[in-house]
């Protein structure tokens, strides 16, 4: 059986190489092309703050203390981009 892949799951999956800076709509589009589902912000940002959770940095094997997600402005815009560091 297929294990189905939470929004948390799928955040990480997108963000885990911490290379790339990801605003709550480029993470949106990709997932909406990776698996048909479209999310709103509110939970792309809680998927988002999950990840600095104890479960999800266990789950992922994060490191267990300090920041797992960086934030920064977006330059000439409004909002952050986010890049996971942990």
């Amino acid at each position: 059986m297929i294990k189905k892949l939470s929004l948390d799951d799928m955040v990480y999956l997108c963000m885990k190489k911490g290379i790339t800076w990801w605003t709550y709509w480029s993470l949106q589009r990709v997932i909406k092309q990776r698996s048909g589902k479209f999310y709103g912000e509110p939970s792309i940002s809680a998927a988002i703050r999950n990840l600095r959770k104890e479960k999800a940095r266990e789950k992922y094997n994060l490191k267990k203390y300090g920041e797992t997600v960086e934030r920064r402005r977006i330059k000439n815009g409004k909002g952050y981009e986010y890049k996971l560091i942990g």
